[in-house]
């Protein structure tokens, strides 16, 4: 939790005084991963976290590092978007949930934020899937559109 918040902040500054790098945006999204996995597989293992939910998170959060890399290899940056930022707050929402011992009233709370962050996370690849296999000219024009 405190790992998303000083990102959090960090992501703040880096806009506020419009301090962007290529290693930043390729970087910035990979802590992220970094974040969500090890929580996720640790909880996992303990039996207190969906096998289902983890094998699609982890699974979209390695593909789309992959893409990240490929794309890197052809000179062009995948920035998080605004969705993907969106879906990585309800994953920390959801993996802090489920680290916090929350009585089994908390239990239908809890499906419901874990499965928003699967649909959110499953939508966003998709969407970061799209941006990868178009053609370089037509996703430059739909970021400056």
């Amino acid at each position: 939790m405190i790992g998303a918040a000083t990102d959090g902040i960090d992501g703040y500054l880096a806009r506020r005084w419009d301090v962007k790098t290529k290693t930043g945006q390729w970087l910035d999204p990979l802590a992220d991963k970094a974040l969500v996995a090890a929580p996720i597989i640790t909880l996992a293992i303990q039996g207190e976290f969906p096998w289902w939910a983890a094998v699609l998170i982890l699974g979209r959060e390695v593909a789309v590092a992959l893409l990240r890399v490929l794309l890197g290899t052809r000179g062009r940056s995948m920035p998080a978007s605004f969705p993907a930022k969106v879906k990585t707050v309800v994953k920390i929402a959801a993996i802090t949930m489920y680290v916090l011992p929350l009585g089994t009233w908390a239990d239908g709370l809890k499906f419901a934020v874990l499965v928003a962050a699967v649909v959110l996370t499953l939508f966003t690849g998709v969407q970061y899937a799209a941006f990868a296999l178009a053609p370089a000219a037509s996703t430059q024009e739909k970021a400056a559109g």
